[in-house]
């Protein structure tokens, strides 16, 4: 009697580690989508039953983009500048894509995706957009200042096909090529299960272009939300079904003009406003009480998929993880005379705080930059002061590391 139950449970064990593995973890995820120019009062009017849903497993923000306003880092709030500093992790100084042209992206900067590619080859990306731009040149597929980077599986380009979607001044060819968009992003979500992903949809920001605030643009919020409780729909049967650990974002690239609602591009409170949906698990202080900022998506996904970033690259990101542990936050730096301020705030009462200082911006070149240790001061000191009076004058990398993150500005006089 004792042998035969001794049997039945290893034979349990056994039939647990088939099915699981033994100590194996949760296959991660992360799929980000862009929902183009909703603001965040749009947003939260709007009865969005399926938004409302991913957010309760993890959360909402209000948001910004931008850049910080009035600095060197200040961004236009247009769609692909929103979408690269997403990409990213910086803003509009860095990364050099300035509207929706696209002339001059600086590569050097690099994405989300060419990170996780080039750590890990034989995982599965994807992209699907109705806007090609989005791949071919945000991201930069196949193109030599990328290293000839690879998404393993593409859907967009529709809106070039003038014969299935004929365009019309309503703008109804975009919806339905977002729907296609939808539909094939859940098809291979459900299918396929790739690591990393993106979607993008463009019918909002169309609406707000032609009607502003109205009864139209509002109709297409509510479409876009039963679009997300589709994509919703399909990463619940992989974590249900395949016991996956995804990480799911919803943004939106900018927010729109005060007055009418049909413009964007400038640095009114209403064009910067913007918002996060998030399944994320962990979500720390810059999600729950700070405004996090478009750039901070990029960080997150790459601590939830465990992508490992050089120091040289690290310090140029200009996003903060919105999950996991955090040391130190809302940096502030201040020049006056020989001296440098700087102030943080402490999330962790322990450890320290690095400074470091270079005065040349190599990094943009694909070349390196020669950053020194000024100072070493307790995290809990919240303050620092050095003197750069040997340094050359006019610019300035600072960045400040903690134990468990990075915070980078720029002094430019």
């Amino acid at each position: 009697m004792q042998q035969t139950s001794i049997v039945r449970i290893l034979f349990g064990c056994l039939v647990l580690f088939a099915h699981y593995g033994w100590g194996q973890t949760k296959p991660k995820k992360a799929l980000f989508v862009i929902v183009d120019g909703i603001p965040s009062d749009v947003i939260e009017k709007q009865a969005t039953p399926n938004l409302k849903a991913i957010a309760k497993e993890g959360g909402y923000a209000r948001a910004y983009v931008g850049g910080q306003k009035s600095t060197y880092s200040q961004t236009p709030t247009i769609s692909a500048v929103g979408y690269n500093s997403l990409l990213t992790g910086t803003w509009v100084n860095k990364h050099n894509v300035w509207d929706n042209s696209i002339k001059a992206p600086n590569y050097q900067y690099w994405t989300i995706f060419r990170f996780f590619e080039t750590q890990y080859p034989q995982k599965k990306t994807a992209v699907f957009s109705t806007w090609l731009d989005n791949r071919t040149k945000l991201v930069g597929e196949d193109l030599p200042q990328t290293g000839h980077l690879r998404i393993d599986y593409s859907f967009d380009g529709l809106e070039h096909d003038t014969l299935l979607y004929r365009h019309d001044k309503e703008s109804e060819y975009i919806h339905q090529i977002d729907e296609k968009v939808v539909d094939e992003a859940t098809r291979y979500i459900r299918d396929e299960s790739p690591d990393l992903s993106w979607i993008y949809l463009e019918y909002t920001d169309d609406m707000g272009h032609k009607y502003g605030d109205s009864e139209q643009f509002y109709k297409a919020v509510k479409i876009m939300d039963e679009q997300m409780g589709r994509v919703w729909e399909a990463i619940q049967y992989r974590q249900k079904t395949f016991s996956e650990d995804w990480q799911l974002f919803i943004t939106t690239d900018h927010g729109r003009s005060a007055d009418t609602g049909k413009n964007h591009g400038g640095q009114s409170d209403r064009e910067r406003a913007t918002w996060i949906v998030t399944n994320a698990k962990d979500l720390n202080q810059q999600f729950q009480k700070n405004t996090p900022a478009i750039v901070d998506i990029m960080p997150t996904m790459a601590r939830h998929l465990q992508v490992t970033i050089p120091k040289e690259q690290v310090f140029e990101i200009d996003g903060v993880p919105l999950t996991g542990q955090l040391s130190i936050t809302e940096p502030v730096v201040k020049k006056e005379g020989s001296k440098i301020s700087l102030s943080w705030k402490a999330v962790e009462p322990e450890g320290t705080v690095k400074v470091w200082v270079a005065t040349t911006n190599h990094f943009e070149e694909g070349k390196r930059d020669e950053y020194r240790l000024f100072a070493e001061v307790p995290v809990k000191a919240q303050t620092a002061t050095i003197d750069v009076s040997t340094l050359p004058t006019g610019f300035f990398k600072i960045v400040l590391e903690g134990r468990h993150n990075h915070l980078s500005r720029w002094i430019v006089e």
